[in-house]
């Protein structure tokens, strides 16, 4: 019996926060990439690139919104198992509330090993990553340059100007005029014009146009007629500097011993620190939300006792926990000798879960507020069944 109700509980536990995640995954994805929108609708972008980038900015927020999918998953299981009278019945038949518990405590470490691996080792790369194409679309000149029915200026006297750009990416109309020459300004004209990349190396061939040069000495000017015209686009791009990596963007060696010529480490260290000991504490948080859920609500109740006082403190206090341990990241950044706040934290809320487990107490939020957020939220439930139940009337009597 224990074993087909540990694989019972585990599986719908399980599902659960496959589904919680995969949904706030969804909604962060949505919000990154209305963000990003931009790459597409007016920096030239096509939509693989502008779906990498947003896909991978998602490993930098999967150590919050891992542990809080096992949080709200676990609330779900045990308030739906007794709604269904199961938790009673496993109290009868002998079972504790470490019975209930222990699947959920497997599925902690199965999250926890997730959220170790993303933040040593997926967040890293993914991030180094996005920082890549971040460089390459802030230097492509299609992308950042040239812009149809603008006048771009890449760099003092060299402007750019196109009418339109079709959907291959040709350029029609081009017109680019250089006068960083100090002898002679040139300004080219071109029917069609095609961006071709080879050897890392960008080039504009431009088609079907005039060449018109003006000597700065007062010559008569220049006029130079062309089939295809090629122009090395490599001295247009703006240069690029070496830019020390972000505490999130680093592998765990490069926190624990960064380079002597490292600046962030010369000159904010405290910033690797705080990274560091974040990453090694927010393991422990899908544990302590587990025990705090099991705490609160993991106690047998009959179906006449209000559970929604239990529901919103246990979220709360761990809500709570994890905002103040991100206070406690920032703390660290701050003083060194504040470690212990990071791993005290999830620490103490889980150890009060457990001692309150082991007590075999009923938790309850204190009446005067309890009162009013089950009251505000029995009244949100009867609205909402009230406008179900009139739906199906309104359709009966059309």
């Amino acid at each position: 019996m224990p074993g087909i109700l540990f694989r019972y509980i585990f599986r719908q536990a399980g599902g659960s926060v496959v589904m919680i995640l995969s949904s706030l995954t969804g909604v962060v994805w949505i919000a990154l990439a209305l963000r990003q929108l931009n790459l597409v609708t007016s920096q030239g972008q096509d939509t693989w690139m502008f779906i990498k980038m947003t896909l991978l900015a998602l490993p930098n927020l999967m150590a919050l919104i891992a542990p809080l999918a096992l949080l709200v998953a676990s609330i779900h299981v045990l308030n739906r198992l007794n709604g269904d009278s199961e938790l009673i019945v496993t109290t009868a038949g002998g079972g504790t509330v470490w019975t209930i518990a222990k699947p959920l405590l497997v599925l902690a470490v199965l999250v926890s090993m997730a959220v170790s691996f993303v933040n040593h080792v997926a967040m890293p790369w993914s991030l180094r990553l996005l920082r890549t194409y971040v460089v390459q679309v802030r230097t492509d000149l299609i992308s950042q340059v040239i812009q149809p029915g603008r006048f771009s200026t890449p760099e003092p006297n060299l402007t750019f100007h196109i009418r339109d750009r079709d959907l291959s990416g040709t350029l029609l109309g081009l017109v680019m005029h250089d006068s960083r020459d100090e002898k002679i300004a040139s300004t080219y004209l071109a029917e069609k014009g095609h961006i071709i990349k080879q050897d890392g190396t960008g080039y504009l061939l431009m088609q079907q146009g005039h060449i018109l040069r003006r000597p700065r000495n007062g010559d008569p000017v220049q006029t130079i007629v062309f089939q295809s015209y090629a122009v090395d686009l490599a001295r247009f791009e703006p240069k690029q500097q070496g830019v020390d990596l972000k505490p999130r963007e680093r592998y765990f060696s490069e926190l624990i011993a960064p380079d002597a010529d490292d600046v962030i480490a010369r000159r904010q260290p405290g910033l690797l620190r705080a990274e560091l000991h974040e990453r090694l504490s927010s393991p422990l948080y899908p544990f302590a939300f587990v025990l705090l859920a099991v705490a609160f609500i993991g106690h047998a109740r009959t179906t006449r006792q209000n559970r929604i006082q239990a529901i919103v403190a246990a979220f709360l206090v761990a809500a709570g926990a994890r905002l103040a341990g991100l206070a406690g990241t920032n703390v660290v950044a701050l003083s060194a000798g504040a470690i212990w706040l990071v791993y005290a934290i999830p620490l103490i809320a889980g150890g009060a879960a457990v001692a309150i487990i082991a007590s075999r107490r009923t938790l309850r939020p204190p009446s005067r507020w309890a009162r009013s957020v089950s009251d505000l939220v029995g009244t949100l439930l009867e609205k909402l069944s009230s406008l179900l139940v009139r739906r199906p009337r309104a359709g009966r009597t059309a």
